[in-house]
């Protein structure tokens, strides 16, 4: 579909191995509840870290469901339609190699490291097993096809300064209320907060919400985020731009389009439809 990179989500399971997944949680995008029914935690959930890398593989994963059990794209494939395996983060290099061998052309990584505060936890340093695997399959250096991504801005300091990493590295900028990590994300997209980033990372990647604000007669305003940022020398990759999910105020994934890549001048973008972002001319 034309992707210039590919975004893969890092949780680690029971015995240290890396897997590609949307969230520390198996329940809402695999069939985990019919294999090991007995295993979800006292809040119902079921956890990537409570399985082996072995039963990780007897899973099959599937489109991301709701609390009550409902699609959150229904549009998208049905549980049950395909048969997909969960990925470990090697696999996903290895068959990223293979996809740029076969392309002729290069083919980047996005990778995000999830919860590393929680994983600590839980007894495991995901940042060092992750950075381990990114060695094996020679991403070192600056200029590598690979952006670090993370909502935690400690953790980015630490991979910075005290791992001493030096591939780029950008900071994920969500909601405060959605929990992802102790991180004052209205506070990073103050014009300080943009400073302060600017010591440790490349870029940010914002929530698209955080780009606009819509004005009393439903106007689209620029939030000024995108231009403060690159003022400060950060690239901003906002997400997730979907056609099937459009955020409020924008009538079609064109008009989406429009507003971010010619208005904001926006330098790239998360998506799940490739193919349509990379039409946009």
């Amino acid at each position: 579909m034309g992707a210039d990179y590919l975004e893969q989500d890092i949780v680690a399971t029971h015995d240290d191995a890396l897997v590609v997944l949307h969230d520390v949680h198996l329940d809402r995008v695999s069939n985990v509840a019919n294999i090991f029914p007995a295993r979800k935690r006292a809040d119902g959930r079921y956890y990537v870290r409570d399985f082996t890398l072995a039963e990780i593989k007897q899973l099959s994963v599937h489109e991301r469901l709701k609390a009550d059990g409902t699609p959150v794209y229904p549009g998208r494939s049905r549980p049950g339609d395909e048969n997909y395996p969960i990925q470990t983060f090697a696999e996903e290099l290895t068959f990223i190699a293979d996809l740029q061998a076969n392309e002729g052309r290069p083919v980047g990584i996005y990778p995000e490291i999830k919860r590393p505060a929680w994983h600590r936890e839980e007894g495991v340093d995901i940042t060092a097993l992750f950075l381990n695997v990114l060695r094996d399959f020679d991403y070192n250096m600056h200029g590598d096809p690979v952006y670090v991504q993370c909502f935690d801005d400690r953790e980015l300091v630490r991979i910075r300064e005290i791992h001493h990493c030096e591939l780029k590295l950008i900071q994920l900028i969500g909601d405060n209320q959605w929990g992802e990590a102790e991180t004052d994300y209205d506070q990073l997209c103050s014009v300080p907060g943009l400073k302060r980033l600017a010591n440790t990372v490349d870029g940010i990647g914002p929530w698209i919400n955080r780009l606009y604000r819509r004005g009393p007669d439903d106007q689209i305003n620029d939030s000024g985020l995108v231009s403060n940022a690159h003022k400060e020398g950060l690239a901003v990759h906002p997400f997730t731009f979907r056609s099937d999910d459009l955020p409020p105020g924008f009538d079609s994934f064109g008009e989406l389009l429009r507003f971010t890549i010619d208005e904001l001048s926006i330098d790239g973008l998360f998506t799940d439809f490739p193919d349509l972002a990379r039409g946009h001319q």
